[in-house]
């Protein structure tokens, strides 16, 4: 068994164990990251099958962005656990039947899409190489030429999205404390500093030390 063979079942064991994890685990954080565990290996098993853009993507999309963002909710909800598991048993029947049936047509796909019927269209020639091609290369090819409209298509709603999102949070707001820097440049003195007048009063005639000091003691004694 070669190494990169040894990779793949590395893998291939540590992603089935997160995989089953994510589904056993009590806490919510701890099936959040046995999902994040799961992600990486098969971003692993992607790069042994020389798919190195979905690889990448999956690390950056998910990883980066999806999960902590998971990851964050979760931790912020803190979610009861005995309330969600109110009524486990009543329906563990229907989602059986639900899990079994996927599993079969998993099974079902998994063995008819490995069948050899025929051989490759393409075969090489003994003694022949084939030239090292770039997986994200062909697919960036791909995708800016034959499907490059529906891409700015995608690029317009996600602009359309973000600009959205953004105007949402500028809306106006009764307790909002922004300042327009505008109108604080064209300020001027006599719209900060207005000049009130008064009527004179006449002060009090200030009490004589002496005498003071002599109602002091008094009330001490």
């Amino acid at each position: 068994m070669d190494v990169q063979t040894g990779f793949f079942y590395l893998f291939s064991v540590v992603l089935l164990f997160a995989a089953f994890r994510v589904v056993t685990a009590r806490n919510p954080v701890h099936a959040v990251l046995f999902l994040m565990l799961a992600f990486s290996q098969a971003s692993g098993v992607w790069f042994l099958l020389q798919a190195e853009f979905l690889a990448i993507t999956l690390v950056l999309v998910y990883l980066g962005a999806v999960m902590v963002l998971f990851l964050f909710v979760v931790m912020m909800l803190d979610i009861n656990i005995d309330v969600l598991r109110e009524g486990f048993w009543k329906h563990f029947p229907l989602a059986a039947t639900l899990g079994a049936l996927v599993a079969l047509e998993m099974a079902a796909v998994l063995m008819g899409g490995f069948r050899i019927t025929e051989a490759p269209a393409a075969a090489l020639s003994v003694g022949q190489v084939a030239a090292p091609v770039s997986n994200a290369k062909a697919l960036g090819i791909l995708l800016y030429t034959d499907y490059l409209m529906p891409i700015q298509i995608g690029a317009v709603i996600l602009l359309v999205a973000m600009i959205t999102a953004i105007a949402l949070t500028l809306r106006e707001r009764k307790d909002s404390k922004a300042i327009n820097a505008s109108i604080q440049v064209r300020v001027r003195a006599s719209d900060r500093l207005s000049i009130v007048k008064l009527d004179v009063t006449q002060a009090g005639e200030a009490p004589q030390p002496a005498a003071t000091e002599t109602a002091a003691q008094e009330q001490k004694s």
